[in-house]
């Protein structure tokens, strides 16, 4: 991990042991009686820092000064006295700082009566220029003291991931006792804050406070620092996080992305959109900023990318595809019809396009994305071959990433079909799941996972977020090594067919993924679009998926676009190809090379129009 992490903790720790040795500053508190009494309380250790795999910080702890009020011991002023005199300390502080104060009667008289040798805290996170304002102003009934604050450095960045920190516990309002916390501690909610809290969470130092007969404070010394918690290192690319995120802000209203590296199934981004931002909930979140949340309609507490499953449309040709070539209902020099529409039991099932495609091959039927193809081969394939397949590249499980209500997805079985409707899966079943529709449901970060296996050969890694967990010299605690889960054995002149295919989808004559086309670097990848949601407000789920380069996979990847009701023309190709490209262009620009001049072309090819059931 980064030195300047460390050094950075380091900071933190000893900063605030220095301020709470400095009597001035601190003034504990505690229940008191007016006869000689010694107190030991605890001090709260900062969290673990939460970072990216190169050690950029995505959740810290620092320090922050609260100004509270003061109350002179002996505590024997009367209630009105005693709020008298806060009343006058609460103006001074609304004159120096400029801001408005507002706090009860009664929250004053309690703290008075149970708390009262302890700072009545009336703001919190003091800003460094309202410090400056307060300084050698504060006088004795004012002083501003130090507590640990999570912090999230860089905002929404990544939120859906690192979650957040809450207070623990309610309200220190009732009497103080010995051994309890100086300030109430942060505990993880949400996230890897959740997941990793034991380990983030350090342990408490303790300070010693002595008074005297009279409920005088003689003496307050720091006897045992706090130990900070353990450093989370993450798998993320923070700058891939940025991109990711930058793509979907500026091309969707709500979707995801997700990027693995296939040589070894980390996560190096995985962004939800809308996103929020954590800072929100320290210490605590108020009742109308949580109800903004909840109320608004784009639902940005969701982690779209791992905790939503949709169905993936066209994407999951490229699973059919294994399935039928590897299980040998079909060969890559076999060629079906691809008619406008065709009779599956007594419906009519159609194609996207109102054209005939004529006869294709497997390969010829990806880059146009065929669906009556796929209608017939996934018929003759069987539900045999497209579940077992589809199991083992990842669908229909959880990835197993150590985040809190990750969706399993859906594949739907014969067993699943007696249960629900008393017969095994029909020919139409059979056909809509081919063209990945139907009761199919998978979530981007299982197709991104699914693409890098293809995009390896057939190497599925245990999918991972968390690299080990350190201590904060440097040790490691908790390791998480690379792991293969399965070996798919594919043939590999299927394997070279369905790449092959993955490329003309971006750059064929009749692609449908032409909107991912990256210069100087080759693209593979499958548009999808599915119909999601009740009856009457259906919207589309558009998708493209892939990995890139084609030929030495750095990076696999699945984007979602989530459409509204009845929006028009969001496919997978308009729609969420873009967002790959967008991301994708950024992270090779400084890979460029000057473009040769090119004869020009004499007919553009034109953009396709996706229509009816729109398959991609």
């Amino acid at each position: 991990m980064s030195r300047r992490i460390v050094t950075s903790f380091l900071f933190c720790v000893i900063a605030l042991g220095n301020v709470l040795a400095q009597t001035d500053n601190i003034k504990p508190t505690w229940l008191t009686e007016r006869f000689a009494r010694t107190y030991v309380l605890k001090i709260p250790a900062p969290r673990g820092q939460i970072v990216d795999r190169n050690g950029e910080p995505l959740a810290v702890t620092r320090v922050a000064q609260n100004l509270g009020i003061i109350f002179p011991t002996p505590l024997d002023y009367s209630d009105a006295k005693a709020v008298a005199f806060a009343r006058a300390q609460i103006q001074k502080a609304e004159r120096l700082t400029g801001r408005t104060i507002t706090i009860a009667d009664k929250t004053i008289e309690r703290h008075y009566r149970n708390r009262g040798v302890l700072p009545l805290d009336i703001l919190q996170d003091v800003t460094p220029e309202q410090q400056a304002a307060l300084k050698d102003q504060l006088g004795e009934g004012l002083a501003l003291h130090p507590m640990y604050v999570r912090h999230y450095p860089n905002g929404p960045l990544a939120a859906h991931i690192i979650g957040y920190a809450g207070r623990a516990g309610g309200a220190q309002d009732g009497p103080i006792e010995n051994n309890e916390m100086l300030w109430p501690e942060a505990e993880g909610r949400d996230g890897l804050e959740a997941s990793f809290n034991e380990q983030l969470t350090g342990k408490p130092g303790q300070i010693t406070i002595n008074f005297d007969a009279k409920g005088k404070k003689t003496s307050e010394k720091v006897t045992v620092a706090p130990e900070p918690g353990y450093n989370v290192v993450t798998t993320l690319d923070i700058n891939l996080q940025q991109l990711s995120e930058k793509a979907l802000q500026k091309g969707a209203k709500r979707g995801a992305l997700v990027f693995v590296d296939p040589n070894n199934g980390d996560i190096l981004a995985m962004a939800s959109w809308p996103s929020f931002d954590p800072n929100l909930f320290i210490p605590a979140i108020s009742p109308e900023q949580y109800k903004a949340l909840n109320d608004d309609p784009n639902k940005p507490m969701i982690p779209r990318a791992f905790r939503s499953a949709y169905p993936p449309g066209s994407t999951f040709k490229t699973f059919v595809g294994i399935a039928a070539l590897e299980s040998g209902a079909i060969s890559i020099f076999d060629e079906f019809s691809g008619p406008p529409s065709m009779q599956v039991g007594n419906i009519v099932m159609r194609n996207w396009k109102k054209t005939d495609a004529g006869m294709l091959t497997f390969a010829g039927a990806m880059e146009q994305s065929c669906d009556t193809w796929f209608y017939q081969v996934g018929i003759k394939t069987g539900s045999k071959a497209m579940i077992e397949w589809s199991q083992r590249f990842g669908f229909g499980s959880k990835t197993g990433i150590p985040l809190r209500s990750e969706a399993e997805g859906f594949i739907p079985t014969d067993e699943y079909m007696k249960k629900r409707e008393g017969r095994r899966l029909s020919s139409g079943d059979l056909a809509n799941i081919s063209i990945g529709q139907g009761d199919l449901l998978v979530t981007p970060l299982q197709l991104a996972q699914a693409m890098g296996t293809v995009a390896n050969g057939g190497v599925f890694y245990q999918t991972r977020l968390v690299l080990q967990v350190q201590s904060l010299d440097d040790k490691i605690v908790t390791g998480y090594d690379l792991r293969v889960k399965d070996q798919i054995q594919m043939k590999s002149e299927n394997i070279a067919e369905l790449k092959k295919a993955l490329v003309d989808v971006v750059t064929g004559a009749h692609a449908t993924g032409r909107r991912a086309e990256v210069d100087n670097i080759q693209v593979a990848g499958k548009t999808g679009t599915a119909q999601w949601g009740p009856k009457k407000k259906e919207r589309n789920a558009a998708w493209f998926a892939g990995f890139a380069p084609a030929d030495q996979p750095k990076y696999a990847f699945a984007a979602l676009y989530e459409s509204d009701v009845n929006e028009p023309n969001t496919h997978g190709g308009t729609v969420a190809a873009p967002l790959i490209s967008q991301v994708l262009k950024e992270v090779y620009k400084v890979e460029e090379k000057p473009k040769k001049r090119k004869a020009p072309k004499a007919e553009p090819v034109p953009e396709p129009k996706e229509e009816e059931n729109a398959g991609d």
